[in-house]
C-alpha cells in the first residue's frame, strides 16, 4: 500500500501525526501552572495509534488531561493504572478512540501519551496541565524549566524494567513546532526574566510592574530545554496562602478541607554564616559515562561536560579546608576511587588527587550510579567529620527511584549535593537525591558555568548544619492542622522551605494563625515565625490542594518502595484513592479518556507511529557483536517533548503495524527504558594545557593556601621572574609575597569570577595572617604597582 507522503516525515519517510506543541505558563509568585496543547493530524490513508514519550519536571503535579476531536470534548479521568490500560486496549479493539497518559514506573519525570485510533484525515487536540513550585537559585532567581530534551536513560545490568519504543532524530529534523508564552504575576515588582533561549521583549501589563508577559521567539531549535529565570525586586519574603476546599469533596478529606502552603526563607546571623567549618569528609562522585563527552552547550563545542567537571574538581580541591578528609570516586559501567578510603587533606594527598583528575576521561561506559553509592555508604563515617557528598552527573539513569531511595536510607549519615550537567539531566534524579539527602540541587545548562554553582554548594556544605528542626502551629480555638509535607531535614541561608498543612474546624472570632519553625544553628537555638490570615485566597483555584496531594502521593510511593512486600498493598490503595480523589497522577494510576460519542467504529488495522524526538551530540562506537536488529531493539529511547544531547547514534525504532494482540501491546507500552551497554572506543589523549589564566593561577596554589614564588607564578601573572623578584620588598619572605600577588591579581582582574575563587582566597588570607609577616601593607602597595592594580589591603581580607 502506498503511503500518502504529504505533510511532515521522519527520516524513514513515515508521516508524523504530531504537528505542533503550544505551551502556556502562568507563574504566580513561586508557583507555576503549565498548560500544553499537542495538535495531531492523521494525513495517511489508514488509522493510527500515535505514541509520544516525553519528560516533565520530576516534581510536577499532573492534574488535567483532555482531548478535542472535531466538536467532541472528552475530559480524562484518573484510574488505577492496570484498569486504565485495559480500558484503553478494549476501546481500541472495538474501534473506539481512546487517549492514555501514564507516568513511568522507573522515574516520575517521564510520561507516555498514547493517542489511539486516529482515523484518516482526522485531527485531535490534546491538552495536559500540571502545577509545580519553582526552585530558588543561588542568585535569588526562580527557575522554571520546560524539559524539551529527554536523553536515553541507562538501565543498569540485571535491572527489572519494561521498555518503551521511541524514535529519535537529529535536533535539526524535528518535524513539529513549539510555541511558548508565559504570564508572570507577583505581589512584588518583576525586575527581569532571563532565558537560555531567544525571548521576545518582556511586556509589563501594569504600572507597578507586578504583572508581565513574555514569549519564546519563533523557530525554537529543540536542541535544549527551555529555561526561564524570573527575578522579583525584593528577594523572597515568607508567605502563607490558604486555599478553600473543593465544595463537592467530602469534608475532612484533603480535597474537602482548606489547605495552607507556607513558604519560609530563613535568614541566619551573619557571624554564624561567615564562620566556615574547618572539618568534614568531602566525597566527590563524578560521572564518567560516554555521554559526559558531549559539549557543555551548542555554542562552545570544545568544552565538554567532562572537561568542565575536571576544572570544577580543581577549584573544589583548592578550596577545601586544612584538617578535613576527602576522596574522589568516578563511575560509568563500573566505578573507581582515587584512595581506598577518605584521606586527610594535605599537600601530598591534594597533589596525588589532582594528577588523577587531570587524566579523567568520559570512558567508563554506561551510567551505573547505584554501585558506587552503595560502596560510599558502606564506608564507616569519620568521627567529628560530617560527611558531605557531591554528585556530578548528566542524569541519564533508568533506575531513578532506586537511587533516591538509597540516598534517603542513608540520609542520617550525610548531606548530598547534586549537579545535573547538560540538557536533559533528569530533574527527578538530581532534585530527588538532594531532597532525600538534605542537601541542595543545581542544574548546569546552556551557557552556565559549572564552577560558580558548585562553589555555591560548597559554601552551603561548609556552613554549620541546621539541626533539631521542629514546626509548631498557633491556630484559633476550634481549628487544627495536619502537616502533609515530610519533615524538613535541611535549611540553607536564603533557600525556601515549604510546608503544606490541612486545616480542619471552624472559628467564629479570630482570623489569624501563626506557624513557628524552631531549629538549632551552631549550637544556638533560633526560630522563624510567620503570622498569616486564615481567609482563603480568591484566585488560586485548587493549585495548592494539588501540590499538597502531589507531596503526599510522593511520600506514600516512597514508603511503598521501602516496605515492598509487607504493607505495600495498603499504601498503594491509599495512593490510588488520593490520586483519583485529587485528580493528580501517580505511578499507580493513569489518565484515561474514551470517545464513546462516535457511533462509527474505526475501520482497518491500526498502525503505530512513534513520535520522533531530537538528539544531538557525538556518536559512540558500538561493538558489532549482535545483529543490527537486536542492537536496535535492546536500545530503547525514552523520548521527550523535545530531546537532545545524547552522544549516541540516531536510532529509529520501528513502528508496530497491524493490531497486535492486547497483551503484547500492553507489554510494549509500559514506560521505562531497557538496558544497553555501549563499548566506547577511547583514545587516550593527554588533556590540553590549561589556557584559562584563572585556572592556571589556581592550579599553582598549595593545600595550605599559599603560593610559591617561581617562574610558573610569574607567567600566570603575565610577568617575568625578574620583574616579580625585583619588586619584592626586602624584608618579606617569598611565599608571603607570592600569595599577596596572587590575591591582588584575582581581585584586580577576576572580580567577575569571584564566586569561583572566594573560598580559596579566604584560605590564602588566613595563611598570610598566620605567618605574622611584617610589612604586609608595603607588599600590597608594591604588588599593586607591579600588576597595575589599586586593590585595598582590607579587600584582600588582610
Amino acid at each position: 500500500m502506498m503511503v500518502n507522503c504529504c505533510g511532515l516525515l521522519t527520516d524513514r519517510k513515515e508521516p508524523v501525526p504530531l504537528k505542533s506543541i503550544e505551551v502556556q505558563l502562568e507563574v504566580k509568585d513561586h508557583v507555576a501552572t503549565v498548560v500544553s496543547t499537542l495538535n495531531y493530524e492523521n494525513k495517511e490513508d489508514k488509522p493510527l495509534e500515535a505514541v509520544f514519550v516525553f519528560p516533565l519536571p520530576g516534581d510536577a503535579a499532573v492534574c488535567h488531561f483532555s482531548a478535542q476531536i472535531g466538536q467532541t470534548h472528552i475530559v480524562a479521568e484518573v484510574k488505577e493504572k492496570q484498569q486504565a490500560l485495559e480500558e484503553y486496549d478494549d476501546a481500541l479493539s472495538s474501534g473506539q478512540q481512546a487517549f492514555l497518559l501514564e507516568e513511568s514506573d522507573q522515574s516520575p519525570d517521564i510520561f507516555s501519551l498514547s493517542v489511539g485510533s486516529l482515523p484518516p484525515g482526522e485531527s485531535a487536540s490534546i491538552r495536559l496541565e500540571y502545577v509545580t513550585e519553582l526552585a530558588v537559585q543561588a542568585d535569588d532567581g526562580l527557575r522554571f524549566c520546560l524539559p524539551a530534551v529527554l536523553n536515553p536513560r541507562y538501565q543498569p545490568r540485571g535491572s527489572e524494567g519494561p521498555s518503551v519504543q521511541v524514535t529519535s532524530v537529529p535536533a535539526s529534523l524535528v518535524p513539529y513546532s513549539l510555541s511558548f508564552s508565559a504570564r508572570v504575576s507577583s505581589p512584588r515588582p518583576i525586575s527581569k526574566v532571563e532565558s537560555n533561549c531567544s525571548l521576545e521583549p518582556l511586556q509589563y501589563l501594569n504600572a507597578d510592574q507586578t504583572q508581565a508577559t513574555v514569549k519564546l521567539a519563533a523557530g525554537h531549535k529543540f536542541d535544549r530545554d527551555v529555561e526561564l529565570l524570573i527575578y522579583y525586586k525584593d528577594a523572597h519574603q515568607p508567605t502563607a496562602v490558604v486555599e478553600a476546599g473543593q465544595a463537592s469533596a467530602k469534608p475532612g478529606s484533603l480535597m474537602g478541607d482548606p489547605v495552607v502552603m507556607v513558604s519560609l526563607y530563613p535568614e541566619f546571623p551573619q557571624d554564624v554564616m561567615s564562620s566556615l567549618a574547618s572539618c568534614g569528609e568531602f566525597v566527590f562522585l563524578m560521572d564518567r559515562s560516554g555521554s559526559m563527552d558531549c559539549p557543555m552547550n551548542n555554542s562552545t563545542t570544545q568544552e565538554t561536560r567532562i572537561s568542565s567537571a575536571r576544572d570544577t574538581l580543581l577549584l573544589l580541591l583548592k578550596s577545601l579546608p586544612m584538617g578535613c578528609y576527602f576522596n574522589i570516586y568516578s563511575f560509568g559501567s563500573q566505578f573507581e576511587h582515587i584512595f581506598p578510603t577518605s584521606v586527610e587533606y594535605s599537600e601530598k594527598t591534594m597533589e596525588e588527587a589532582l594528577k588523577k583528575v587531570e587524566n579523567m576521561e568520559a570512558n567508563l561506559g554506561g551510567t551505573e550510579i547505584l554501585l558506587p553509592l552503595k560502596h560510599i555508604y558502606s564506608q564507616p563515617c569519620i568521627p567529628k567529620q560530617p560527611r558531605q557528598l557531591f554528585i556530578f552527573t548528566d542524569g541519564e539513569v533508568g533506575n531513578t527511584k532506586e537511587v533516591t531511595d538509597l540516598v534517603k536510607m542513608n540520609a542520617a549519615t550525610h548531606r548530598c549535593f547534586s549537579f545535573g550537567i547538560g540538557e536533559g539531566a533528569s530533574s527527578a534524579l538530581i532534585n530527588g537525591m538532594a531532597k532525600e539527602g538534605g542537601g541542595h540541587a543545581q542544574f548546569v545548562t546552556g551557557t552556565d558555568r559549572m564552577q560558580p554553582k558548585v562553589m555555591q554548594s560548597l559554601r552551603f556544605a561548609l556552613q554549620p548544619a541546621v539541626e533539631d528542626i521542629s514546626v509548631s502551629w498557633d491556630l484559633p480555638k476550634g481549628v487544627s492542622s495536619t502537616i502533609l509535607s515530610p519533615p524538613i531535614t535541611a535549611m540553607f541561608q536564603g533557600q525556601r522551605s515549604l510546608i503544606y498543612a490541612q486545616l480542619a474546624g471552624q472559628t467564629s472570632e479570630a482570623t489569624d494563625g501563626c506557624v513557628t519553625v524552631k531549629y538549632s544553628l551552631a549550637g544556638h537555638p533560633s526560630q522563624n515565625q510567620l503570622h498569616f490570615n486564615l481567609k482563603p485566597a480568591e484566585d488560586t483555584g485548587l493549585t495548592v490542594h494539588r501540590l499538597a496531594a502531589r507531596t503526599v502521593i510522593r511520600s506514600l510511593e516512597s514508603e511503598e518502595r521501602t516496605h515492598r512486600g509487607q504493607q505495600d498493598e495498603e499504601v498503594k490503595k491509599k495512593v490510588v484513592e488520593l490520586s483519583v480523589q485529587s485528580g493528580v497522577s501517580s505511578s499507580f494510576t493513569a489518565f484515561i479518556a474514551v470517545n464513546k460519542d462516535d457511533g462509527k467504529a474505526v475501520q482497518g488495522p491500526l498502525v503505530r507511529r512513534n513520535i520522533p524526538t531530537p538528539f544531538c551530540g557525538r556518536p559512540l562506537m558500538f561493538r558489532a557483536c549482535r545483529s543490527l536488529q537486536q542492537s536496535l531493539m535492546s536500545r530503547a529511547y525514552s523520548a521527550p517533548m523535545p530531546m537532545a544531547m545524547d552522544c549516541s547514534p540516531p536510532i529509529l525504532m520501528g513502528m508496530m503495524g497491524g493490531s497486535a494482540p492486547k497483551s503484547i501491546r500492553r507489554e510494549k507500552r509500559s514506560v521505562g527504558s531497557s538496558s544497553y551497554s555501549p563499548v566506547v572506543t577511547h583514545e587516550a589523549a593527554s588533556p590540553p594545557p590549561r589556557k584559562d589564566p584563572l585556572l592556571q593561577l589556581v592550579s599553582l596554589q598549595k593545600a595550605s593556601g599559599c603560593w610559591l614564588l617561581d617562574a610558573h607564578l610569574a607567567a600566570a601573572l603575565g610577568k617575568t621572574s625578574e620583574e616579580v623578584e625585583k619588586a619584592k620588598p626586602a624584608s618579606v619572605n617569598s611565599e608571603v609575597w607570592a600569595s599577596i600577588l596572587a590575591l591582588i591579581w584575582l581581585h584586580g582582574f577576576k572580580m567577575d569570577a569571584k564566586e569561583e575563587w572566594e573560598l580559596l582566597t579566604l584560605k590564602a588570607a588566613s595563611w598570610i595572617k598566620a605567618q605574622n609577616a611584617p610589612c604586609v601593607s608595603e607588599c600590597v602597595e608594591a604588588g599593586n604597582t607591579l600588576l597595575g592594580c589599586s586593590v585595598k589591603k582590607e579587600d584582600l581580607g588582610l
